[in-house]
């Protein structure tokens, strides 16, 4: 009788299980989250949204997916026979880092395949004149070749570094130096150099500055300037962070300015702004500069490498959605106000500015930047400049 007792209450426990487990609601799941051991999410969430949404795929990777095809048949060649070992990783530590390892030398081969297409300085006169003639047509300033701008991108602290890589604001970073044409597109790049070098220093051992001065990049001679008799040689445009040079141009100090002066401050900082709405769009466009960058400084250069290619990339072929005229600074003569573009409102926290540099200059340096302040107000000046310079 016990057993029997027994095997009854057995049976109505098994039922009432079967009953409260067929009684539970099932959870609904996605279709892509269940091929999640099949396929990678990365590469069902580009195949999604390349056949669902491809204005969310662009908005995401900058590219559309024509130049995602274009770049992935370049890259692939250069990157399918690098080993990852990524099979050999043992920890979540050692995937992580040959991880980025891995996302580092594409960037690399980006850099590689894109470099020889986009990102070419000009190598002799009639092209760097023809660079002139843009500076001059769109931004008033003649003989003008590039504007060079400097940038200290944040990196994490590498290993037994010591204070290589510590500046002068406390933080470690490399230096990014760029010369930049008038459509923001970036000419030739210098990046690298360890933050504890003086902004001034990163200067005198830059690659363009040898360059320039022992003429080796086939600059013309200097010529007149337009609608003048005034001769000047070609020059680059750059701000208190650079020294006066024949060949590069700096604002007047600040005390003691003339009218006259202001006015070639003005016309001056309006021929930079292609290298600050350069690196204000690069910030805008790239998450990975709004925060310091954690990997080692040779990564962290070929991942800025690769952003100024992409950069140049879509500057050239998709500047409507990638640098739209609302993103970037502008002018509005008529009221004399600067406009800030929405590049602000997403400001890279992983970028900051050289320091200004204080050093005497050249005689000639000084002739020649008179010069040009002599030609700005005189038969050079353009009709809003007075009301652009009282409003600043």
């Amino acid at each position: 009788m016990d057993d029997n007792i027994a095997a009854y209450a057995m049976l109505l426990l098994l039922k009432k299980k079967k009953q409260k487990k067929k009684g539970r609601k099932r959870l609904w799941s996605r279709e892509w989250l269940q091929r999640r051991k099949e396929e990678s999410m990365a590469f069902r969430l580009m195949r999604e949204l390349r056949e669902e949404d491809p204005a969310s795929l662009r908005n995401w990777i900058r590219l559309d997916q024509a130049q995602f095809q274009e770049l992935l048949t370049l890259v692939t060649p250069v990157i399918e026979k690098q080993n990852t070992n990524m099979r050999e990783a043992v920890t979540a530590n050692e995937r992580l880092t040959l991880t980025l390892c891995y996302l580092a030398s594409v960037c690399k081969a980006i850099y590689q395949v894109l470099q020889p297409v986009y990102v070419q300085p000009p190598s002799t006169a009639e092209e760097w004149r023809q660079v002139a003639r843009e500076y001059y047509n769109q931004w008033n300033f003649p003989l003008c070749i590039g504007a060079l701008d400097g940038k200290r991108v944040m990196i994490k602290k590498p290993l037994n570094s010591g204070s290589s890589y510590y500046d002068y604001k406390g933080h470690n970073s490399v230096v990014l130096l760029a010369l930049v044409d008038a459509n923001c597109k970036f000419l030739y790049v210098d990046v690298g150099a360890c933050g504890r070098a003086s902004d001034g220093g990163v200067w005198d051992r830059c690659t363009l500055k040898q360059a320039v001065e022992g003429d080796m990049l086939g600059v013309p001679e200097p010529e007149s300037i337009p609608f003048s008799d005034k001769k000047c040689p070609y020059v680059i445009v750059g701000d208190d962070a650079f020294p006066l040079k024949g060949y590069l141009m700096k604002p007047y100090p600040g005390r003691g300015e003339t009218q006259e002066r202001r006015i070639f401050n003005y016309r001056l900082s309006r021929a930079r702004r292609t290298s600050e709405n350069a690196f204000g769009i690069l910030a805008a466009r790239f998450q990975v500069y709004q925060s310091a960058i954690r990997v080692s400084p040779e990564h962290t250069k070929n991942i800025v490498l690769a952003t100024i290619a992409l950069h140049n990339m879509l500057t050239e072929t998709s500047r409507d959605t990638y640098s739209p005229p609302e993103l970037i600074d502008r002018e509005d003569t008529n009221s004399g106000r600067l406009q800030q573009g929405e590049m602000h409102n997403h400001a890279g926290g992983a970028l900051e500015a050289l320091q200004p540099v204080g050093r005497g200059h050249a005689q000639y340096a000084k002739e020649v930047r008179e010069k040009f302040k002599d030609y700005f107000n005189n038969e050079g000046q353009v009709p809003w400049q007075d009301r652009m310079v009282l409003m600043h």
